[in-house]
């Protein structure tokens, strides 16, 4: 199948190109399409028009995802909304290529201003061409995109909010309570395959994005300072919650390459030292155990405390007994043979380093996050 996607080099058409090349490659098998026969037919402003003679002669499906935003004169809306799009449309009646169509438009079609109004312009060209030739014309209105690789500053307030939050710039919000329609750039790609697959979302003339967030400016904006807080808090956003995480890898794409690293807190003492590295409201916290050569830590005991320990790097001892008995389990633990040793409540429990050589380093999780004024941590030998 060959395919052409105008805009190519855009937000949605970056994106879309990307994961086609994956499809090609076979690096995406989820899709039930064969990559062997993709072909990918890139165009963008910056291409030879003569390419698109070639493009539009052997394609089996257009993606027009060319568009104009930000134009300087309001004329270049109906320019670059409207008349590319005629432009496309006439080289494939050129050559009589009657292959499905997909148009970019947005939910502001509807709306009386220059923008809509060449985005409306370019639906109905869409559906005359369809009527007149018989192809099969694929138009969405899509609401607010987000996701990785859209330009800040341009026409996406979740971009810009990303960008300036990430970058410590100043962002404003006039009216928080206003409610955005959004869908995530990962589901606009999949509904777009989808329909190469002749599976799309259709309503009527329309086709959609099954999957669209409503979540208010205010909502944005605090979602987006609490992720700037994290190497702080140590915190994890919800990713039970569909919106938060994909706003939460979208805010992440926006970060300053010195933001990519940040430090720890490393609690060192002659034994070794103990860092937290994730604290969650509702899962616990995991945190990183290193212990010197011939030592031991733990003897202690928790009523309702849960910890999980996997040895991943030494030659060590862990033991558990009972408390009010006097049988002790041992489980010999090494990085070479990775497993998870649980720590039961109402048992007491150590972990001791066996090489006198070599650091033990362990990985923890707990079922709570440490709360200083709340233990539940009682000092007992094994």
């Amino acid at each position: 199948m060959k395919v052409l996607i105008t805009g190519a080099k855009g937000f949605i058409g970056r994106n879309l190109v990307s994961q086609l090349h994956n499809i090609q490659s076979g690096k995406a098998r989820n899709y039930g399409l064969s990559g062997a026969e993709l072909t990918i037919y890139a165009y963008d402003v910056d291409s030879d028009p003569s390419e698109l003679d070639v493009y539009c002669k052997q394609a089996d499906f257009v993606f027009n995802l060319a568009g104009v935003n930000r134009p300087k004169e309001q004329t270049e809306f109906m320019q670059g909304n409207f008349g590319f799009a005629s432009t496309l449309l006439a080289t494939l009646k050129k050559y009589g290529n009657t292959c499905p169509v997909m148009i970019s438009s947005s939910i502001q079609a509807t709306l009386d201003n220059p923008y809509g109004e060449s985005k409306r312009a370019g639906e109905e060209l869409m559906f005359d061409y369809s009527r007149e030739t018989g192809a099969k014309v694929l138009v969405y209105r899509f609401p607010n995109v987000f996701g990785k690789w859209c330009r800040p500053n341009y026409n996406s307030a979740v971009a810009t909010f990303c960008h300036n939050i990430a970058h410590d710039l100043p962002i404003q919000v006039n009216d928080p309570s206003v409610m955005m329609s959004l869908v995530y750039i990962d589901d606009v790609v999949d509904e777009l395959i989808a329909a190469l697959a002749g599976k799309e979302h259709s309503v009527r003339n329309y086709c959609e994005v099954p999957t669209v967030h409503a979540v208010t400016l205010g909502e944005i904006v605090d979602l987006i300072y609490s992720f700037k807080a994290m190497p702080v808090t140590l915190s994890v956003p919800d990713l039970s919650n569909a919106f938060t995480k994909k706003l939460y890898s979208t805010y992440l794409s926006y970060l300053p390459k010195e933001k990519f690293v940040y430090p720890l807190k490393m609690n060192v003492d002659g034994r070794g030292s103990f860092t937290e590295i994730i604290r969650t409201t509702d899962r616990g916290q995991f945190s990183v155990n290193i212990s010197k050569p011939g030592i031991t830590k733990g003897q202690h005991w928790h009523h309702t405390k849960n910890e999980k320990f996997v040895v991943v790097s030494g030659h060590g001892l862990i033991q558990l007994r009972k408390i009010g008995t006097e049988e002790v389990v041992d489980f010999e633990v090494c990085g070479e043979k990775m497993e998870v040793v649980e720590m039961i409540p109402g048992y007491t429990h150590n972990i001791i380093n066996l090489s006198e050589t070599e650091d033990l380093v362990t990985f923890m999780w707990c079922n709570e996050c440490f709360d200083p004024d709340r233990p539940d941590t009682y000092f007992e030998e094994v």
